[in-house]
């Protein structure tokens, strides 16, 4: 790679993803980054449930306030199984505002749209095993 292009990384960049694996859906909150990110916070377009709707995941403390994120890590929390979370009408398209401080006190914010419709018609194959009390 020539010298020019090389990205001096000064930043962090912290993101909220939606992961599907085996059939569950999850959200985490991901410093991408080399840097510490600081009072992380991701605020929702919409409401959604999660754990068969007896969870109103999108206020959870872990979207609230992370006072530190270390670098290249996540925190992420099983939202509902795919089936749950479509057969009870939950919102397909996901908006999140995800807002951060670097060490300096510096502002960082971005908007991230997730669209879990690609999720719905996705197979899969479930395991014996069984996440946070729900059967797989």
């Amino acid at each position: 790679m020539p010298p020019d292009a090389a990205v001096t990384e000064t930043e962090p960049e912290v993101i909220l993803d939606i992961v599907f694996e085996d059939g569950l859906l999850y959200a985490a909150v991901r410093n991408i980054s080399t840097r510490p990110a600081y009072r992380v916070s991701v605020g929702f377009d919409k409401g959604f449930t999660g754990l068969g709707g007896t969870q109103e995941t999108s206020s959870l403390r872990l979207f609230r306030n992370i006072e530190f994120l270390a670098p290249q890590k996540e925190i992420r929390t099983l939202v509902d199984t795919a089936s749950s979370y479509f057969a009870r009408k939950q919102p397909k398209k996901l908006v999140a505002d995800v807002r951060w401080r670097s060490s300096d006190g510096k502002r960082h914010s971005h908007t991230i749209t997730h669209d879990l419709s690609i999720y719905e018609q996705v197979a899969y194959v479930t395991r014996k095993e069984t996440h946070a009390g729900l059967a797989t």
